[in-house]
């Protein structure tokens, strides 16, 4: 009954896991997509030179 037990556990991890993974590799790519966004509409800086679009 034990090792039935830890089986189904470890399944349901995994499965839980393998959500999680996936839900990450989409906002991984949203991400991705707006750091890209926004080196193709950067503002303008001074001088008509196009600025950085982020502050650091």
């Amino acid at each position: 009954m034990v090792p039935l037990l830890v089986v189904l556990l470890f399944a349901l991890l995994l499965f839980g896991a393998g959500f999680a993974l996936k839900g990450l590799w989409w906002i991984a790519i949203i991400v991705l997509v707006l750091w890209l966004l926004g080196f193709v509409v950067r503002p303008a800086g001074s001088g008509g030179r196009r600025g950085r679009w982020y502050r650091w």
